[in-house]
């Protein structure tokens, strides 16, 4: 339990882009599956982008609580997909 606190703690960074994309797929009327693919590059550059700059740091934090960054992102993608094919499956039922 304490650490799916945490890695939600972490997700709180991408939460905000993650509803603006959310929105955009459904303004598109996107598809499931581009949705996800979509959403799995745009976290593989955050991932990227985290490696390669000063906010490599950040993750001492979570490494010490035992979690890779890995795990951290593995996770996420897993949470934020789950949250991108409900918004997509409501608002396509809605139309």
């Amino acid at each position: 339990m304490n650490r799916i606190l945490i890695i939600l703690q972490f997700y709180r960074l991408f939460i905000i882009g993650s509803i603006v994309v959310n929105l955009i797929f459904v303004w598109v009327d996107s598809h499931y599956i581009t949705a996800i693919v979509t959403k799995f590059l745009l976290l593989g550059f955050a991932w990227y982008i985290m490696n390669e700059t000063t906010t490599k740091r950040r993750f001492t934090f979570y490494k010490n609580l035992g979690l890779s960054p890995l795990m951290l992102f593995s996770t996420i993608f897993i949470i934020d997909s789950l949250i991108t094919l409900l918004f997509l499956f409501v608002f396509k039922s809605l139309k």
